[in-house]
């Protein structure tokens, strides 16, 4: 495993330039497992074992994976939410790892969050108005007129109407309530938001307008985006790279037209095979997966995958294959391509 923690990082830092603004390297989180009496730890839930990966200023990471396979923690240990484990988070040239207290006040400045429930994100007893503007009235010495003028302004950015400053959220529609959530976090200007399964709870025919709606205010406020979502559908139309995540582990990265051309890992075939086409013409054979996802708190030796791969050679049940870059800007975790 030591080996494995080397080349990752060596990749993390071959990648690094200034044009980049997160940098996760060997990032782990276990969560413990307590039984007895005097709740003894007795094991762990590795939700998040061994993630290195990097985002560029402008772009939108596309994280997905299916459900329980360690997405949205991730996106919880970037804005520090969840501490980690082990491992290193640089934000904007600075270790966050370990900020607390007012460093990290400070910093979630520059880093926000939408989540995928529009509706338990939201306070019930406060204005749309005060949602908004309660980060502006943590950080801001403006008076309430400026903050209201300001607010109602980013109200109609999102798609909303000034006078909606007065409502309350149980007075909007899910997707409206979305909006809501968007413009809060867009309230101190940051530069990355986390988006954590945005359209995951709304009617499909609103996700498109929430998509389109976060595509145009990243070129609007200078935007990154962590895009976390199980539908790769939504996924393609919104990324730049995608990340695959399976079992906590990161096990692909590609720019979105080789990851849905050319998909490397098994898994990744797997996931694509799965998106609905509509061409009738052009028919794409359904890979159908073997066997359930392994428990998080014994994964299987070796790669994680292999459980449930078409394609397991033995090694697969005893080595940990590295993740590393096998064609330009392609980095994979799997003995089947150059990883020998």
């Amino acid at each position: 495993m030591a080996e494995t923690d080397t080349q990752l990082t060596t990749v993390s830092a071959n990648t690094y330039d200034e044009d980049i603004l997160l940098e996760l390297k060997n990032v782990k989180k276990y969560f413990p497992i307590r039984a007895g009496f005097i709740k003894r730890t007795v094991s762990h839930v590795k939700a998040v074992d061994n993630v290195s990966l990097t985002l560029r200023k402008g772009e939108t990471f596309g994280l997905v994976g299916e459900s329980g396979c360690g997405k949205t923690t991730t996106g919880r240990l970037i804005m520090r939410l969840t501490d980690l484990t082990s491992g290193q988070i640089r934000f904007d040239g600075q270790d966050i790892s370990s900020f607390k207290g007012s460093k990290l006040r400070q910093i979630r400045q520059n880093m926000q969050m939408v989540f995928q429930d529009p509706v338990a994100s939201l306070n019930s007893k406060m204005m749309v108005g005060h949602i908004v503007d309660e980060p502006k009235r943590n950080f801001s010495r403006k008076t309430h007129k400026q903050l209201q003028k300001e607010t109602q302004d980013l109200l109609e950015k999102v798609g909303l109407r000034r006078e909606d400053y007065y409502k309350y959220p149980h007075e909007f529609s899910g997707g409206q309530r979305q909006r809501i959530g968007i413009a809060r976090a867009l309230a101190l200007n940051p530069k990355l938001i986390v988006a954590d399964e945005p359209v995951s709870a709304l009617d499909v025919s609103i996700q498109a307008q929430v998509v389109n709606l976060l595509k145009k205010l990243q070129h609007e406020f200078d935007l990154t985006y962590l895009f976390i979502a199980h539908d790769l559908s939504v996924v393609k139309h919104m990324s730049d790279r995608i990340g695959v995540m399976y079992l906590g582990h990161i096990v692909e990265v590609a720019d979105k037209l080789a990851m849905y051309e050319e998909p490397l890992h098994p898994y990744t075939q797997a996931l694509v095979s799965a998106i609905p086409n509509p061409n009738p013409i052009k028919k794409r054979e359904r890979i159908i997966l073997s066997g359930d996802v392994p428990n998080p708190v014994d994964p299987p030796s070796g790669c994680v995958f292999h459980t449930r791969c078409p394609f397991v050679m033995d090694k697969c049940k005893q080595i940990v294959p590295p993740f590393k870059e096998v064609r330009t800007n392609r980095f994979v975790a799997c003995h089947l391509h150059g990883n020998d």
